[in-house]
């Protein structure tokens, strides 16, 4: 990988498109990734070492096109960089720092996503690349696929959640609730197996424990409404 210690005679971000201005063919491939961000936004709100982004052209050379997955992750970067946010991911203007984490989302045309991109982003030394494909998309390769870089090619791995220890998370799907839709999604879990959860399922379970609550009360006699 090549690094990038001086910003002389490269263009900045302002001066490079923030994507490659190609549309999604379908609302998971925006969906999905931003579950993911929102649950480590949550998760690691403490933490200012990571990145999360989402349909973001990763600019690793500035003779060439971005590579633009549907999300990725990077540590080791600051989480803010200006008001404004980040306008792509610059390797040059994040000291060379290569994203840890790729996902693509099949939509309904294939995209490359299990033969060129599997090229580009392994030549890119990105440690982890997934493929989610979700419900009818799924045909006959598996609805997740996890794949780690060894030895410069990437190798299938197995078991669900998958735990990624350089990242000190699994990813694994599982039914749940995001922006109003039940349905199978990706989660986060930590290394105990538990989920990341997103902030309605937070919401939800607090509304639940609230209502157990008030239920119990006037079992016993007592209106919660005067307490």
């Amino acid at each position: 990988m090549q690094r990038y210690t001086t910003w002389h005679g490269l263009p900045s971000s302002e001066e490079l498109p923030c994507s490659d201005d190609t549309p999604v063919d379908n609302e998971l491939q925006n969906l999905v990734p931003n579950l993911l961000a929102s649950a480590l936004a949550i998760a690691w709100a403490d933490r200012m070492d990571w990145f999360f982004g989402v349909d973001m052209g990763i600019y690793f050379d500035p003779e060439k096109p971005p590579l633009v997955p549907d999300g990725f992750l990077s540590l080791g970067v600051e989480r803010f960089v200006d008001p404004e946010g980040r306008l792509s991911y610059v390797l040059w203007e994040e000291d060379g720092v290569v994203p840890i984490f790729v996902l693509e989302v099949v939509s309904k045309t294939y995209g490359g996503e299990y033969e060129r991109k599997k090229i580009d982003y392994a030549d890119l030394g990105i440690l982890y690349y997934v493929i989610y494909a979700p419900g009818r998309r799924r045909r006959k390769r598996p609805p997740l696929e996890v794949f780690k870089l060894t030895d410069g090619r990437y190798e299938v791995q197995t078991g669900e959640p998958f735990w990624m220890p350089e990242i000190g998370l699994a990813i694994a799907r599982e039914e749940g609730l995001y922006q109003g839709w039940q349905r199978e999604w990706l989660f986060w879990y930590d290394e105990a197996g538990n989920k990341l959860r997103t902030a309605e399922e937070i919401a939800l379970q607090e509304r639940r424990r609230a209502e157990r609550l008030e239920a119990k009360l006037r079992e016993l006699g007592v209106d919660p409404t005067k307490l």
